[in-house]
């Protein structure tokens, strides 16, 4: 009976794949330096960048709620099949997808807004913070 119950709570087995989405392997590695003039806006709460394709599948939005808090997001919808409205833009917390159905979702938590069709939240992706590197990854 515990082989039974062994098998049958493998820790895969209540985890929902996102048909929409592959898994694509990254790392940024030293990339993000918020000595540099291009990620300078990282080191004030409320600010993002977009990191554009290798990194994700068309891209991620890293935001800096403040603190040690950075939150990283595939901005792909991952309620739509890839395609060239798929991709979310960013305003202030919020990313939109320029589909005809303008799903939207919060970039602080990764959680779909009212009115979103579709039943997946952003994927969400490592963040490690060295000093003033950060990495974002998900391998």
């Amino acid at each position: 009976m515990c082989l039974v119950l062994l098998t049958t709570c493998s820790s895969d087995s209540n985890i929902t794949k996102n048909p929409y989405l592959p898994n694509y392997q990254f790392n940024t590695g030293s990339l993000i330096n918020t000595n540099l003039p291009e990620f300078s806006q990282l080191k004030f709460p409320g600010n993002f960048v977009i990191l554009n394709s290798p990194y994700g599948i068309t891209g991620v939005v890293l935001y800096y709620a403040g603190g040690s808090n950075y939150n990283a997001f595939e901005i792909t919808d991952p309620n739509h099949q890839i395609s060239n409205c798929s991709k979310l833009s960013v305003e202030g917390v919020i990313a939109t997808c320029n589909c005809e159905d303008g799903n939207s979702y919060d970039i602080l938590n990764g959680i779909k807004r009212e009115g979103t069709t579709g039943s997946y939240s952003l994927v969400r992706y490592r963040v490690e913070v060295s000093g003033s590197i950060i990495r974002v990854y998900n391998n």
